[in-house]
């Protein structure tokens, strides 16, 4: 069985939402699965966070990890950005 990297882009619920801790957050909960974590402007001082991880190629797992980001409070919405077999 294959790996894939998936690129997911996070926006936090307000502008208010510490940044810092969402990044806590997701490593904590991503663990060795993350490969690189970024915070990119977006506009009116809110951050998008950009988080590419690497997974097996099974059923499922995609759903999970995006289901656990969902989970964080301060989490407004989650989007898959890029899928690539690795």
């Amino acid at each position: 069985m294959g790996k894939v990297a998936i690129t997911y882009r996070i926006l936090p619920e307000n502008p208010e939402v510490n940044i810092s801790s969402l990044d806590t957050s997701i490593r904590e909960i991503l663990g060795s699965k993350l490969i690189k974590l970024e915070e990119k402007p977006i506009a009116f001082g809110l951050k998008a966070i950009i988080v590419t991880v690497i997974l097996d190629d099974a059923s499922g797992e995609g759903e999970s990890v995006e289901s656990s980001l969902n989970s964080i409070a301060g989490v407004g919405s989650i989007e898959t950005q890029d899928i690539s077999l690795v």
